[in-house]
């Protein structure tokens, strides 16, 4: 029974990269022919090893990554001037745009605005913990204080 390398995810043998024993006939006429699978020769099985690896080591480093940017979002306090009547009620609201614009002008890091969790829009004029998430699992309070422009 010969061996295949999974290129791309299949649903009744196995994620991507891991090898599989398939029959010969299925292996040539399904599997190569949609790119969902390569033989496993030596060259192949060393070449998806040396794939995987770095794979991992890319996954590590980018958590870590993220743990970092997280820290440094825990100590930053972000300060977002809008317009305000005299009860501190804001004409406009603080949304997640103004969230992720005042992140990237104060630490320079990139954060997609549905990665900021408000249940509703900022109205009123004060301190509030605002939770961002970095990335998959990775998240950080962020302390942001919105002030009235006079």
């Amino acid at each position: 029974m010969p061996q295949a390398i999974l290129l791309q995810d299949v649903e009744s043998l196995g994620e991507r990269g891991t090898v599989v024993d398939v029959s010969k006939g299925y292996l040539r006429n399904y599997l190569v022919p949609r790119k969902l699978a390569q033989p496993a020769t030596p060259g192949a099985l060393e070449a998806a090893k040396s794939r995987m690896e770095a794979a991992e080591r890319a996954q590590e480093e980018a958590s870590a990554r993220a743990e970092e940017n997280a820290a440094l979002l825990t100590k930053t306090v972000l300060t977002i001037p809008q317009q305000a009547g005299d009860d501190g009620r804001l004409f406009g609201s603080v949304t997640p745009q103004d969230i992720v614009d005042a992140i990237r002008e104060a630490r320079g890091l990139r954060i997609d605005k549905r990665k900021v969790h408000l249940e509703e829009p900022i109205r009123h004029v004060g301190t509030h913990m605002v939770v961002v998430e970095v990335a998959d699992g990775v998240t950080a309070t962020v302390k942001t204080m919105v002030v009235d422009t006079e």
